[in-house]
């Protein structure tokens, strides 16, 4: 469909291409020179791109109306919270998504597990960023040097046992925002009596794929990033 193709068009620019050839444009989009050359001038009648003298083409100011449009209207809650219940599902367990603020993280979202006996974490609550494994996961993708940030950043998650609590544990994966700048960490916690270590590592891969969709969703498609992704995004992502 054309409409297909126009938008196509327009995701072909990415956040640091302040114009593009139409060559370029063509090779991003797996289109023909022509066809791009059309549904640009097209585009540009409505003012979503705009030619420059050199010939080069960039976003126009309708698509910056669009963008401005959605981020006005924008909750991170709506994406967000999705993800968590669907973790919680897969998990059995109470999922929570943090954010960084000064030398806290506070709890941005959270669902609580369906089991009786939970761990308990209000929205809103500041908790220390150097004890837990989401506080971890921030710090280690935030660049904290030594241990053991550098193996959290290549094992792409975190999990503790009984570090912040004595009795709760947790697994913890980082989340990415646009430009694939680090927004905040991701998690599943619960009674370490039901979390043992090796409950915690079988549970790893589940709460990595839900900080990737999570990161996906929140940055672009992994189509928008122009790179091969590899299974764990904190892996690629120093």
């Amino acid at each position: 469909m054309s409409v297909t193709k126009a938008l196509n068009l327009l995701e072909a620019f990415g956040g640091v291409d302040q114009s593009l050839f139409l060559t370029e444009l063509s090779k991003r989009t797996g289109m023909h020179k022509t066809t791009v050359l059309r549904l640009a001038r097209t585009l540009a009648e409505k003012n979503y791109l705009v030619q420059k003298e050199n010939g080069s083409w960039r976003l126009g100011r309708s698509a910056g109306w669009l963008g401005a449009c959605y981020q006005a209207t924008f909750d991170v809650h709506d994406i967000v919270e999705p993800v968590l219940r669907e973790l919680t599902i897969e998990t059995g367990e109470s999922a929570s998504f943090y954010v960084r603020e000064g030398s806290q993280r506070t709890c941005l979202a959270r669902v609580d597990g369906p089991q009786t006996i939970r761990h308990h974490v209000l929205v809103g609550i500041g908790l220390p960023l150097n004890l837990g494994a989401p506080g971890r996961v921030i710090l280690a993708f935030s660049g904290e040097q030594g241990e053991p940030y550098e193996s959290i950043r290549k094992k792409g998650y975190h999990l503790s046992l009984g570090e912040r609590e004595p009795e709760v544990s947790s697994v913890s994966a980082p989340i990415f925002g646009v430009e694939w700048k680090l927004l905040g960490s991701i998690c599943i916690s619960g009674p370490t009596s039901r979390l043992s270590k090796t409950r915690l590592l079988g549970l790893a891969q589940t709460v990595i794929q839900a900080a990737n969709q999570l990161s996906y969703s929140l940055a672009g498609s992994a189509k928008q990033a122009k790179i091969d992704l590899p299974d764990s995004i904190a892996t690629w992502h120093p």
